[in-house]
This record gives structure tokens, C-alpha cells and sequence, in this order.
């Protein structure tokens, strides 16, 4: 298969690409005013996509403001990236800017009120490495082969007149860790090792993000995860592994949601799974779930029959329903996938 740095320069990186990288820079030197966002519940990839190429737009002398989808919290392990104060909620946006662009975004939904700031723009841009039936914008180039969206936002700040500053090289890297599982999950490639290495030339001290994202856990986030290993289930032949949080046990440990982000990699350490599961019930009324796979596993198959999507390794889901609904359609769709009944 082409890598990423031969298909970077063409069409046809994915059926929603109407574009190519070199086309990409080649407009975002032409306008002067720009908005960027993610998605809700920004991760590392997603806030260091747009923090690295605001860098690169600033430093081209650009008008830049980043958006975030909603007025909460973010996980605290992020704060350190720069240019993080520069982060702004949508709802109290009042900006004109001439052009949005999306970053590590599947779907339109997903940008929430952001929505209605980019149907203001003339000219539109996504960037992205989910795989999804449709494109939204004018200018989209969507690589699902590609590890992290910060890889394609790494490709794109090369193809720019500048010089990549180290701050712009750590939020790409950050969010190629953390996408990658530091460097340790299946979506780990050869292009992403080249990656990582240009942007330690950069400037980038692995240490720090490392740091700060992984060896930074909060004691409320400890209480959690022994409340999750207290109702821990292994099921269809110790293959899976299944867990929830409530949000009594938020309010018991007055933990924040970014606490409850580590927990998934705890049930998908355990030796012998190769699928896991955890689900975090939400004040609106509805299940939060995440899947994570070791093996072949589709789990984004999985969270779409649930409502969500994702990548193959990763996915998530929003269940309209109870707790207990949403275990049982879980526990089912997994049953499934090895052939077995759910309950």
C-alpha cells in the first residue's frame, strides 16, 4: 500500500477526498481569517490537529480562532499543549472568519454549534482519517489509512512556507501518541514512526507529552478505576471484557469526566481479551460506551449497530437508553461476534 507520503499529494486518498494536501496549502495562503474545530469530547488528536495548524497559520501572519464545541471541561492532561488558552467555547463566538476548517471530524453532527458558524463561511475544509460514506465540506481530504488526523495535519504544515516552530511539532505529536496508544495499537504504522522521528527533530521532548497525558492520573481517577475492576465481567471465553461507571461514582469521587478516560485501556490490558468495553452513564439520560480491540476485531461495526462509529481498533457509541439497556445490547452485540448468545 502507498504510504502517506506518496498518496499525500494526490486524489483519491478515500471515496470523500475531492482533494489533495499541495491544493489544501495552496488555499490556506490565499485567506486571512479562519476558524478551526474538532469534535465534542476533544481528544489528544483532535486538539493537537487544530492547536498544530493554528500554529501554522498564526505563524503565516493568519487570523485564527479555535473553537471548541462545548462550553466543558477538557481533560486536564491536554493543558499543557500550546496554545491551549487560546481555546474558545462556540456559544460565545461573535467572529465573521471566511473559512472553517474541520479536523478529526467524521460527521457534520459532531461539531454541534458549530455548525451554525461554518454555514457562514464561503469556503469550507475538512480534514480527517475517519472512514465515512459522506463528505461535508468543499475542500475534504479524508485518509482512513492514516494512524492520527495530526499525521495529515503534520504533511499539510510541511507543504506550507514556514518554519515549524517546536511548539507546532509538540501538539502534532501529542496527538499522534495518543491516537496510536503510544505507539503501541494496531493502527501503528511506518509513516507514523517517520512522523514521530521529524517532529523529535523538531524539537519535540517525548518526555513531556508522555508525561503530561499518561503519568499524570488524578486520585479521583484511581477510584474509578477500582470501582470499574469491582464490576469487571469476562465473558465468552475470557475474550471480553466489560465495565461501568455511574455517575454516583462521580459525584462519590467528585470526578470529572477526563478521569474516566484511562479506564478503558485498564480492561483492555487484562491478558487473553481481545475486545472491551466500558460504559459510562450521562447526566442527559444517556450511555456513553467505548470499545477498544486487540485482535481483528471490527469494533466500529459494532458501534455503529449501537449508534456510533469509530475505527476498527477504537469506536465509540451514544445509547438512547438505561444503563441496563445498554449492557444488555452490548453484551449482545458482542455475543455475536463470537457466535454467542448475549445474555
Amino acid at each position: 500500500a502507498a504510504s502517506l507520503y506518496e498518496r499525500r499529494f494526490t486524489m483519491g486518498a478515500s471515496p470523500q477526498t475531492n482533494t489533495d494536501l499541495a491544493s489544501i496549502a495552496a488555499a490556506l495562503q490565499e485567506g486571512d481569517d479562519y476558524a478551526i474545530c474538532g469534535h465534542v469530547n476533544p481528544d489528544g488528536d483532535c486538539l493537537g490537529s487544530m492547536l498544530a495548524l493554528a500554529g501554522a497559520l498564526r505563524a503565516l501572519g493568519k487570523h485564527v480562532d479555535c473553537l471548541l464545541v462545548e462550553d466543558a471541561p477538557v481533560e486536564e492532561g491536554l493543558h499543557f499543549l500550546p496554545g491551549f488558552e487560546t481555546l474558545q467555547p462556540a456559544s460565545y463566538f461573535e467572529g465573521d472568519p471566511t473559512t472553517f476548517i474541520t479536523v478529526d471530524v467524521s460527521l457534520e453532527s459532531r461539531i454541534g454549534v458549530c455548525a451554525a458558524i461554518r454555514s457562514r463561511c464561503a469556503r469550507t475544509i475538512s480534514i480527517d482519517h475517519h472512514r465515512v460514506p459522506d463528505a461535508y465540506s468543499q475542500l475534504n481530504y479524508v485518509d482512513a489509512d492514516a494512524p492520527a488526523a495530526c499525521l495529515i495535519i503534520w504533511e499539510l504544515i510541511k507543504l506550507l512556507p514556514l518554519r515549524v516552530t517546536p511548539d507546532i511539532a509538540l501538539c502534532a505529536y501529542t496527538g499522534l501518541m495518543t491516537d496510536t496508544g503510544r505507539f503501541q495499537y494496531q493502527n501503528t504504522t511506518a509513516d507514523a514512526y517517520r512522523a514521530a522521528a521529524e517532529m523529535v527533530a523538531a524539537g519535540v521532548s517525548p518526555d513531556v507529552p508522555a508525561r503530561e497525558v499518561f503519568q499524570s492520573r488524578s486520585m479521583a481517577s484511581l477510584h474509578l478505576e477500582g470501582r470499574l475492576l469491582e464490576r469487571m465481567e469476562l465473558l465468552f471465553g475470557d475474550r471480553f471484557s466489560f465495565s461501568y461507571i455511574t455517575r454516583a461514582d462521580f459525584q462519590e469521587f467528585g470526578a470529572s469526566k477526563a478521569d474516566a478516560e484511562p479506564l478503558i485501556d485498564t480492561l483492555r490490558s487484562i491478558r487473553g481479551i481481545e475486545v472491551a468495553c466500558i460504559l459510562k452513564d450521562q447526566p442527559d439520560g444517556m450511555v456513553r460506551g467505548s470499545f477498544r480491540a486487540k485482535t481483528d476485531a471490527d469494533v466500529s461495526a459494532m458501534a455503529r449497530a449501537l449508534g456510533g462509529g469509530g475505527h476498527k481498533a477504537a469506536a465509540g457509541f451514544t445509547f438512547d437508553g438505561t444503563l441496563e439497556e445498554a449492557i444488555v445490547a452490548v453484551k449482545q452485540q458482542v455475543g455475536a461476534l463470537y457466535g454467542q448468545s448475549g445474555n
